[in-house]
């Protein structure tokens, strides 16, 4: 029995193996996302065209199309050595080149003759592969037939050996887990941290039941997790927020990673973090609509304090909203997902009908709003939100303060004549900052005819106002972003502003709650067809970073 036991695990190791193997290939064939590479104009480089070195350059953005690859061109002329990093398409020539190596995952420099001084370039289709670049020793010659045949060969020599090292690897990492497991089980103790699980988490999309139980192990996690900062895409009034890699696997050979995200808070800003710590530590907060939260790191050594995330590599909203025009049903999808999760945090019940505390988050903004893969929104940033416990006292909420950013701030805020005898009052609050975002995103709807550039509500108004600036339109002149006649021709937007009118009422008491706005909107997926245009355009290809107004 034992030996049947053990010949249909390995049968079961090699065929999971395989499905191993096949997995980033169909993942990124259905996925499809666009590249991120280095992209600065010619600029000179201490690089002398031998060995290895990085290209010096601190801009990184998404290029505009998804068969794009990272590109790196290096010319000496006259003793003066210099570099451009770009994205291209490598079914159109460059410079009247075709890209021949670009499927490597590094950017290996090739000398090209008869380029009128001394020319090496080089592309590649990893993530800012266009960074470190490799030098070869001897020229390139496309003409010279026996080259690509050389190559050609020892890539068919070495695959089978690649493909049964990594399928011996595999096998070697699944048996010692599985080892591990037993062992623990025969000991009663709970199953080791285990990253295998970790991407259907990191990025967030999915959703399942089945990471919950991965998440606690993330949240009550009492060591500092292994991360790599990668880089910056995005700060904000108390904190930095980093791409980071998650390291998997306990040893060398097996080290394998998954992209999260991590906001990182100096000393100084202890407050900010465990409020929102507080908050995210929250099991009832989990919903598709609400940031996927990992765990927080006090990281002593260095004087930080960390909150570790799902990373959305498509940004923030007004950085999308910029970059894109959308469609009817992009509007439905973003309007409708930003409105369930917003429900959830002002319901004092979790789907399944258990009570839960409501939660205000008091910063709604497009800045503060990321978009997922699939094109909902989910909310972040919760450094300023409010757990309405029925235990707080009107003292207690009325040294809450004005909080929130000026541009985004309802009415009674920016007349501090917040009822304190209602925690309905703090959720009226949310849904006018809601309503904002909506004009923002309808803004930027080709169904309402002819699309502006994109503008914040009140875009007349300087660049990050101040409260009095925003009492003169909003409580003087009773002023709101304009509704332009033109966009009430699609039944749909229609119904869209007849809503944002309502949310953002001057008086509070007259406003549409979350769930109100939650379920008009789902009422109107049968009219996503309305629209002459179905799919999004890119505007302006823009490195993703998050703004925060001050």
């Amino acid at each position: 029995m034992e030996l049947l036991r053990f010949s249909a695990f390995w049968c079961g190791t090699i065929l999971f193996g395989s499905i191993l193997l096949d997995q980033p290939k169909a993942s990124l064939s259905m996925i499809k996302l666009r590249k991120l590479c280095k992209f600065c104009d010619e600029q000179p480089t201490s690089c002398t065209g031998t060995g290895s070195c990085k290209v010096e350059c601190d801009i990184t953005a998404i290029c505009p199309h998804v068969n794009d690859v990272c590109v790196s061109i290096w010319r000496k002329e006259g003793g003066n050595a210099s570099i451009d990093t770009i994205c291209h398409n490598p079914g159109s020539k460059l410079l009247g080149l075709d890209l021949e190596d670009y499927n490597n995952s590094k950017c290996v420099m090739k000398e090209r003759k008869g380029m009128g001084s001394q020319f090496y370039i080089c592309s590649c289709s990893e993530e800012e592969c266009n960074d470190h670049l490799f030098f070869t020793s001897f020229p390139f010659d496309p003409s010279d037939p026996q080259e690509p045949q050389v190559v050609s060969v020892i890539l068919v020599s070495l695959v089978p050996l690649l493909l049964l090292a990594v399928l011996v690897i595999t096998s070697f990492y699944i048996y010692r887990v599985y080892r591990q497991r037993h062992a623990s089980s025969r000991r009663k103790k709970g199953p080791p941290l285990d990253f295998s699980d970790g991407h259907a988490i990191m990025m967030d999309d999915e959703g399942s039941d089945s990471s919950s139980t991965h998440a606690n192990n993330l949240n009550h996690n009492t060591e500092l997790l292994p991360i790599e900062l990668d880089v910056q895409v995005g700060k904000g009034r108390f904190a930095e927020v980093y791409r980071a890699k998650l390291k998997q696997g306990s040893s060398a050979g097996e080290q394998a990673f998954e992209t999260v995200a991590v906001k990182i808070f100096s000393d100084e800003e202890y407050a900010s973090w465990k409020n929102e710590k507080d908050i995210f530590s929250d099991a009832d907060l989990r919903h598709e609509n609400v940031l996927h939260f990992l765990t927080a790191e006090e990281r002593k050594v260095q004087k930080q304090y960390w909150l570790i995330t799902a990373y959305q590599p498509r940004g923030n909203l007004q950085e999308y909203l910029t970059r894109h025009i959308i469609s009817w049903q992009d509007l439905w999808l973003l309007g409708g997902s930003l409105a369930r999760g917003v429900a959830h945090l002002h319901s004092d019940h979790t789907p399944c009908g258990r009570y839960k505390v409501p939660i205000v988050h008091r910063d709604i903004k497009s800045s503060n709003i990321l978009v997922k893969s699939d094109l909902t929104c989910c909310l972040c940033d919760f450094g300023l939100g409010l757990r309405l416990d029925n235990s707080l006292s009107v003292d207690e909420l009325a040294n809450s303060g004005q909080v929130g950013t000026a541009r985004y701030m309802a009415p009674e805020v920016l007349e501090s004549r917040i009822n304190l005898e209602n925690i309905e009052s703090f959720k009226q609050t949310d849904v006018y900052s809601m309503a904002l975002v909506l004009w923002e995103i309808t803004s930027r709807c080709n169904a309402i005819g002819e699309v502006k550039e994109y503008e914040p509500p009140f875009g007349k108004v300087r660049e990050h106002p101040c409260v009095e600036s925003m009492k003169d339109s909003v409580l003087r002149d009773r002023g709101r972003p304009e509704i332009p006649n033109s966009w009430i021709n699609h039944p749909g937007i229609q119904l869209v502003c007849a809503t944002i009118d309502e949310c953002w009422d001057h008086d509070p008491e007259a406003r549409l709650t979350a769930q109100c706005v939650a379920e008009r909107l789902s009422d109107m997926e049968h009219l996503d067809k309305l629209s002459d245009r179905s799919d999004s355009e890119e505007k302006i290809p823009e490195e993703i970073c998050v703004v925060d107004e001050k």
